[in-house]
């Protein structure tokens, strides 16, 4: 494995596992006793945008077998569509894993716009409100992702 592919690889694999470690955090009260945490605090929207990069650097890493580099700007962008032209459009790989890769950009751009209007927002509206309610689309993400990022690897590796 080149060796850059294999950086992208182990890159793919921390965020999956920081996205791990901060779900079992947002969940387990012992830990954040531990960590100085309040019980009401959980970090769902974290564990959403760790995943997605999970699965940005695993199209990232694929595209360099295929000779493809992507960089700035709009380096998310290029790097979707590279990876939809040259690996999905072609036939290289399954219709699936592009539906998780467009999913997960979808929940990136909402994690964005919700910080934006959050960051304007005064008054009644309590942060803990959205971490919350991330937990369901949280676990999905880390599921999509690790689903994603097997399936890469398991490609790069033949």
């Amino acid at each position: 494995m080149d060796s850059m592919v294999e950086i992208f690889m182990d890159r793919s694999n921390n965020e999956i596992s920081i996205a791990e470690s901060l779900k079992k955090l947002s969940e387990d009260n012992k830990l954040k006793e531990e960590f100085k945490i309040p019980e009401n605090m959980t970090f769902y929207s974290s564990v959403i945008s760790h995943s997605y990069y999970a699965i940005f650097y695993a199209a990232k890493a694929i595209l360099l077998t295929k000779g493809i580099k992507t960089s700035s700007p709009e380096v998310h962008k290029k790097t979707f569509e590279e990876f939809k032209i040259n690996l999905i459009d072609n036939g290289l790989l399954d219709v699936k894993l592009l539906k998780i890769y467009k999913e997960m950009v979808v929940k990136a751009d909402e994690l964005l716009e919700i910080f934006k209007v959050e960051k304007g927002k005064r008054g009644d509206f309590t942060y803990k409100t959205i971490p919350q309610a991330n937990k369901g689309p949280a676990e999905e993400s880390l599921r999509n992702s690790k689903f994603f990022v097997s399936n890469i690897l398991k490609i790069i590796q033949n």
